[in-house]
């Protein structure tokens, strides 16, 4: 099928690099923000002059986290329970975002779980079924809630993994997941471009937060040295919450404008 792209995006050549990064008068909401890189996720948009919904599991901790960000940045932000696994949660955000901030332009899906699967051979039914609600169903149900409300075009930013580009032994399901968000950042950027909404990808490498770590503690227990090495990367440290923040900050804004359906690797080289 060959779409009809009706006006095309405007020439920002003009506009100055301050203009361009300013997400003033925009509205975002972030799945899994209450915490790790979600939590900072919603610390920068407000910042570049977001209102945002953190949805999260953890109603409380995103009530708490979007009181602290909007005394320090003067936004309007908004803790609410998500979970990305019942469709309805993320509609109501998305209708929240529409009821109470006055639009929606910005999607981050961000949440996602990442245990350990073990030998493929090993893995039941039931931890699949639960890595793709979460991870792939979720995130495209989240995109698809969010399209739905940008009647003005937006931005969906959809977190994936350098494990959507290369597999690592004892995360098979995880790995499947991830690659199936990259194949729903590329449909959907086909599909969503002739409404003025763009779709792109971000994809961590291991970073420090506190789900990571308390994935990292058994190899620790068993004696590795694993921060050593995955310190040990093309840029010499290991990653932390705003490395990845700060770009998605720059897919949601103008700067990203003539960007659509591609994953911008946040690596430090790993994928070299």
């Amino acid at each position: 099928m060959i779409y009809s792209y009706g006006v095309p995006i405007p020439d920002h050549s003009s506009r100055s690099l301050c203009d361009l990064f300013s997400l003033s008068g925009r509205r975002a909401v972030v799945t899994g923000g209450a915490s790790g890189l979600g939590a900072q996720i919603v610390r920068r948009l407000a910042e570049a002059g977001a209102d945002v919904i953190a949805g999260d599991i953890d109603a409380a901790r995103a009530a708490a986290l979007a009181s602290d960000v909007a005394a320090a940045t003067g936004r309007r932000v908004i803790g609410c329970h998500l979970d990305v696994a019942d469709t309805t949660t993320l509609a109501a955000a998305a209708d929240r975002a529409i009821a109470e901030l006055g639009g929606l332009e910005i999607w981050v899906n961000n949440a996602g779980i990442f245990p350990t699967t073990g030998p493929a051979i090993d893995v039941a039914d039931e931890f699949i079924d639960r890595m793709l609600t979460v991870n792939t169903r979720g995130t495209f149900a989240g995109a698809r809630e969010a399209a739905r409300r940008m009647t003005h075009g937006g931005v969906i930013v959809n977190l994936v993994s350098t494990a959507g580009f290369k597999a690592s032994v004892g995360i098979s399901a995880y790995v499947t997941s991830k690659h199936a968000v990259v194949g729903i950042t590329k449909a959907l950027a086909l599909e969503f471009g002739p409404l003025d909404i763009r779709v792109l990808g971000v994809a961590p490498t291991v970073i420090n937060t506190p789900g990571v770590q308390a994935q990292l503690a058994p190899l620790r227990s068993a004696g590795l040295d694993i921060d050593q090495r995955i310190a040990a990367n093309l840029l010499g440290r290991m990653g932390v919450p705003d490395d990845i923040a700060r770009v998605v900050v720059f897919a949601c804004s103008d700067l990203a404008a003539f960007m659509t359906g591609s994953t911008l690797a946040v690596d430090a080289g790993s994928l070299s």
